[in-house]
């Protein structure tokens, strides 16, 4: 009897944000999954261990969270505005599929010290001792991003004294800018907000009627109060994870958000569409115990923002979701502004892991509301660097 034999891929495991993913040179891809599609798809899921029913991703790199369900191609970019060009999927757990519909702010944080090291930018853009500006563009979503990677002695620097609450250790500093953050692609049309409204009314059959701030801004997200689904904002994952009707609710109103968004266009495809848009809510600033047992203080916060992702509640917060707050924060009247009680370009808000700051700049032009640039602080590292296995009758 015959076995097909393993198949060696050149991989990265890295920790960017609060974020773990397989980073893959484009180049190093088997020939066949150097190009979108299926073949693809086969391939990463393997990678990660997905689908898999016991929800473990035991035979696999993923760590059965959406944080960890996760995979980065990275190339160099054709255009010359750019050092290198940055593709995410998320990797369904317990599903055969990718989901290729937006982008992770974390990992986000991991692309520039990726492309270094692998050697995807110009020597001459790499200072001796500095910081190299890496020009991203974000393939899902067609955004730029600029990291600021720390470099000593001709290295990416990675150790470091910067803290982020999320991840246990303190490593470098990252600053990251989105530039222009509001969604152009064929589904986001463009719009900052995809209803031409700040608050829309979201009826959700059997569950209730909501006030929601939907944006596109980072990635495509749908923010409630906290007091109209029955929080507080402070709550810790157990809370919402461990309630099957609670996580049944969310989805439906994400599924219906969707549509109301033009991001799908009947509430059955949001099951094969888990990434995106996400669903937050917020909640003007009270004290609060983090999942760490770290006491955050109501005086040190601007807001509480809870937000799911893949269908539970995040141990802290996606980046792109961060994006997200940051815009909403800086324009008066959407659900966000109005919990910190004024529209402000900078804000630090608390999620279940502790605090997080995020600055934007947004503008009103002709009645039209538009973002320019958010900017936060990541860090990121790497964890294992060689290959991955994966056995070549799978893809």
């Amino acid at each position: 009897m015959s076995h097909a034999p393993q198949v060696k891929v050149p991989a990265v495991y890295m920790r960017g944000g609060t974020s773990k993913g397989v980073f893959f040179r484009l180049e190093d891809l088997p020939e066949r999954c150097r190009i979108p599609g299926e073949t693809r798809d086969r391939l990463l899921l393997r990678v990660i261990g997905s689908p898999d029913a016991y929800g473990k991703q035991i035979d696999g790199m993923g760590g059965a969270t959406s944080s960890t369900s996760k995979t980065v191609i990275v190339s160099r970019s054709a255009s010359a505005e750019h050092d290198v060009d940055y593709l995410f999927g998320q990797v369904s757990i317990d599903r055969a599929f990718v989901d290729w519909s937006g982008n992770c702010g974390n990992l986000s944080a991991a692309v520039g010290p990726f492309a270094v090291t692998s050697g995807l930018v110009d020597p001459a853009r790499i200072p001796q001792n500095g910081v190299c500006h890496v020009r991203i563009w974000q393939a899902n979503i067609r955004k730029t991003i600029v990291a600021h990677v720390p470099i000593v002695n001709g290295q990416v620097q990675e150790t470091g004294d910067f803290e982020l609450d999320g991840v246990t250790f303190p490593a470098a500093e990252i600053p990251l800018e989105f530039l222009d953050p509001a969604e152009k692609g064929e589904e986001g049309g463009g719009a900052l907000f995809p209803t031409g409204h700040l608050v829309d009314q979201l009826e959700v059959p059997g569950v209730g009627t909501f006030d929601v701030t939907m944006i596109n801004a980072g990635i495509p997200t749908i923010f409630l109060d906290a007091r109209d689904l029955g929080y507080t904002g402070t709550e810790l994952q157990e809370a919402v994870n461990g309630d099957a009707a609670a996580l049944a609710r969310f989805e439906a109103i994400r599924a219906h958000g969707a549509v109301q968004m033009g991001l799908i266009a009947h509430v059955g495809e949001a099951v094969t569409r888990q990434h995106t848009p996400k669903i937050a809510f917020v909640a003007p600033p009270a004290s609060y115990t983090t999942s760490s047992g770290k006491v955050v203080q109501a005086g040190d916060i601007d807001l509480l923002v809870r937000a799911l992702s893949m269908g539970k509640l995040h141990h802290a917060m996606m980046g792109t979701a961060a994006v997200a707050i940051g815009t909403a924060a800086a324009i008066p009247g959407t659900l966000v502004s109005r919990a910190i009680g004024q529209a402000k370009e900078t804000v630090r808000f608390g999620h279940p892991s502790g605090t997080l700051q995020v600055g934007a700049a947004a503008e009103e032009i002709d009645g039209t509301w538009t973002a320019t640039t958010v900017v936060m602080s990541r860090s990121a590292r790497v964890l294992m660097e060689g290959w991955v296995r994966i056995p070549a009758d799978s893809f």
